[in-house]
């Protein structure tokens, strides 16, 4: 009988040429099949057989489909969100926007969130914000079941509005009102950037890409914003890490000035709109 130890040390060893984080992958695949967290896997599950439905995730990461879109969920700010390839996954790097707002909005904040796709920035900041209430729209109506049901997942459906919206399209903000805080996290990369297979292959390309330099969805909705603010309401926009001096340039052309926020690996993140 194979045991999971050594399954492990066979699937990390597979998945070289598909992850950067090849044992972590295997580790969490193998959790997967198990039906176990992680963490009680490798305290009391190494010496177990390996149940055959691990060869079939293992051969769909070794595909380079990525591990949250097999296990359907992925954590953020320390909370678990369902996922699935109609949504980007979110990612570590976007905590620095919701670090951000929390020290620059008020506790009974409205928020609208642009381009909310699972909802992880939405739905955090209402479970971190329990006074706070919320919008998110999406052009992509798979993302907006996901997002609806997560918030239902996290207990904050009742202050949590999910809408079908494509900002590039006319009149999408008729039938919204003013808030303290605009969150997005729009497409910001350039259409012929190299990616990873993993994000390339199976995140949405609508979610990505924003044309030759990748600030085209900045030009379109920065300058939509201004009317859509309450009189000391914020607009938080996540950026490419080298995209700072542009959307800068972008967001003072409609009267903005901008506050830069780095994330943890000091990589410029998010720009703060006054």
């Amino acid at each position: 009988m194979t045991t999971v130890s050594a399954a492990l040390r066979e699937a990390a060893s597979a998945l070289e040429g598909a992850s950067d984080t090849a044992r972590l992958d295997a580790e969490l695949l193998m959790a997967e099949a198990l039906g176990m967290s992680r963490s009680e896997m490798l305290l009391t599950g190494r010496d177990r057989g390996v149940p055959p439905e691990f060869a079939r995730l293992l051969d769909r990461r070794k595909q380079h489909e990525p591990v949250a879109y097999i296990l359907g969920r992925q954590e953020f700010y320390g909370r678990e969100f369902l996922v699935n390839p109609q949504v980007l996954i979110p990612r570590g790097d976007s905590e620095t926007l919701v670090d951000a707002a929390l020290r620059n909005s008020p506790p009974a904040a409205r928020i609208l969130d642009l381009g909310t796709g699972s909802g992880a920035l939405l739905l955090t900041l209402l479970a971190e914000l329990p006074k706070a209430s919320g919008t998110g729209i999406d052009a992509s109506l798979g993302a907006v079941s996901v997002a609806a049901a997560n918030a239902a997942r996290l207990g904050v459906a009742d202050r949590a509005h999910i809408l079908h919206a494509d900002w590039n399209a006319e009149g999408w903000s008729e039938n919204l009102d003013r808030f303290d805080l605009i969150i997005a996290n729009p497409p910001y990369v350039e259409t012929g950037a190299e990616l990873a297979p993993s994000v390339r292959q199976f995140e949405p390309a609508s979610a990505l890409f924003a044309g030759a330099d990748g600030l085209d969805d900045y030009r379109s909705l920065i300058p939509q914003l201004s009317n859509m603010l309450t009189p000391n309401g914020i607009i938080l926009l996540e950026i490419g890490y080298a995209q700072a001096d542009q959307v800068s340039q972008i967001a003072g052309l409609s009267g903005y000035s901008a506050e830069l926020f780095r994330d943890l690996a000091h990589r410029p993140r998010a720009l703060l709109l006054r």
